[in-house]
């Protein structure tokens, strides 16, 4: 089975993303979800953001960079809005992953220098009226992948929530979640 590397929101590492890595752990999946923010959890996108200025933003995506080298290179790379900053660079840069799991955001491949891997398999997840993807270029940047990749997939679910697969936020949206983690399983079984 796959081995998962999940970095969390601008929130923290909340219990939702917990229980997010737990729904893949019973498929057999080795997921690993490491602490970018030390303990911290906020209860507001700004106030998570604020954090993230506060350490330096170069700092958050090292700390991803630190906690993949830890794992072997062959991993399957996954990140919830913010983190998927970190989840994107990796895949972008590290040699050795296998496939991509982006949800709520997705940045033009040119901000890490390179483009994305051609045959590296993606799925990018969000809300089609989630005003973070798709008002903040998002939306655009994930278009622009899946037209540049060879096995790139978008899926928008409907609704405006930002957060939506986070169990443990009022964001949360049960159905869409559901949907979501069955195309995620699915991805994963590729990597037998």
């Amino acid at each position: 089975m796959a081995e998962v590397l999940i970095f969390h929101h601008s929130l923290g590492l909340t219990e939702g993303i917990h229980t997010f890595a737990d729904e893949l752990r019973k498929e057999a999946h080795t997921v690993h979800v490491p602490d970018l923010y030390e303990g911290h959890v906020f209860t507001t996108i700004q106030d998570g953001m604020a954090y993230v200025k506060e350490i330096g933003f170069d700092e958050m995506l090292e700390r991803g960079v630190r906690a993949a080298h830890e794992l072997p290179s062959d991993i399957v790379y996954a990140g919830f809005s913010l983190g998927v900053l970190p989840a994107q660079k990796l895949t972008q840069t590290r040699e050795g992953a296998i496939g991509a799991l982006l949800f709520y955001s997705c940045v033009p491949a040119s901000m890490f220098g390179s483009p994305w891997p051609a045959e590296l398999p993606v799925q990018i997840h969000g809300m089609e009226a989630d005003p973070y993807f798709v008002d903040e270029g998002d939306l655009e940047a994930a278009r622009e992948l899946v037209t540049s990749a060879n096995q790139a997939e978008l899926f928008l679910y409907p609704g405006d929530q930002h957060l939506f697969a986070d169990s443990s936020l009022p964001s949360y949206d049960a159905d869409a979640t559901a949907l979501l983690l069955e195309r995620v399983i699915g991805f994963l079984r590729q990597f037998k």
